[in-house]
């Protein structure tokens, strides 16, 4: 089963508030997941970002494979940079 690390659309119209979550590549944005890893609020000045990071590098080394936003987001969070340390 390939895996995807996504956000997925939460909140108000015209408040959107996201979860970073663990899915199946196959499910749709707001479907089923696996595991929530955390949230990202844009609407709030300023933004918040509140991800796992013991989760994050677990699926990250694992194999799932982050979404554009998502590794935009995991960058911010200095994740990225701890899961390509660890790799070597």
């Amino acid at each position: 089963m390939a895996t995807k690390i996504r956000l997925c659309r939460i909140g108000a119209k015209k408040n959107p508030i996201y979860r970073m979550v663990i899915a199946d590549a196959r499910a749709p944005r707001d479907g089923r997941f696996i595991e929530q890893i955390g949230y990202y609020d844009p609407a709030k000045s300023p933004a918040i970002l509140n991800i796992d990071e013991e989760k994050a590098l677990k699926w990250l080394s694992t194999g799932a494979q982050p979404s554009n936003t998502a590794k935009s987001l995991l960058s911010q969070a200095g994740i990225i940079a701890k899961f390509h340390e660890s790799k070597n």
